[in-house]
């Protein structure tokens, strides 16, 4: 019975090396790694989702499943509101619309390259599944950093990065 969860000089290594590493986090000296997380919920007849625009800064993205509306609106932490917006109707990208369009709505991450304009594309990427067609779509929105920290209000348009099937098979509703 003499193993080393009795022994006074093994507990005693084990709660030092607990509290140094406790000690190292609480002073911020040990390597953190940052956590990213998304919510997405839908009803019947709209979804949202979040997702990150830029460093610190999230957007809220609604779809409205009657009228094809994507839209993403982002809060300017200097005063709390609504300041940025977005908008795109994507009806026409799947080919559908009204009550018959059925909408799954996710968004993931991605790092873009700024290219030679004035914007960089969000950090998120807002991907749209549309379940009669099988059809999957992929947006994002055109982003300028130094017009959110300046506080001007930002207005455009989602731009679509790429449609493709996924569903290949012909599925027939079931009566």
């Amino acid at each position: 019975m003499n193993s080393w969860t009795q022994s006074r000089p093994a507990l005693f290594i084990a709660g030092l090396v607990l509290g140094l590493v406790v000690g190292l986090n609480v002073a911020g000296l040990w390597p953190s790694v940052p956590l990213h997380a998304s919510a997405t919920h839908g009803l019947d007849k709209f979804a949202i989702a979040t997702g990150l625009v830029d460093n610190m800064v999230e957007a809220l993205y609604f779809l409205d499943f009657l009228t094809g509306d994507l839209r993403a609106a982002v809060i300017n932490p200097k005063n709390g509101r609504f300041n940025s917006f977005f908008s795109r109707n994507i009806a026409n990208d799947f080919g559908v619309g009204g009550t018959s369009a059925r909408y799954l709505l996710v968004t993931g991450m991605a790092d873009m390259p700024r290219g030679r304009a004035n914007f960089q594309f969000a950090k998120s990427i807002v991907y749209v599944a549309e379940a009669n067609t099988g059809a999957v779509a992929a947006y994002t929105i055109p982003w300028n950093s130094s017009a959110h920290l300046s506080g001007n209000p930002q207005r455009g348009e989602f731009q679509l990065l790429s449609v493709e099937q996924f569903r290949t098979a012909f599925v027939r509703d079931e009566q």
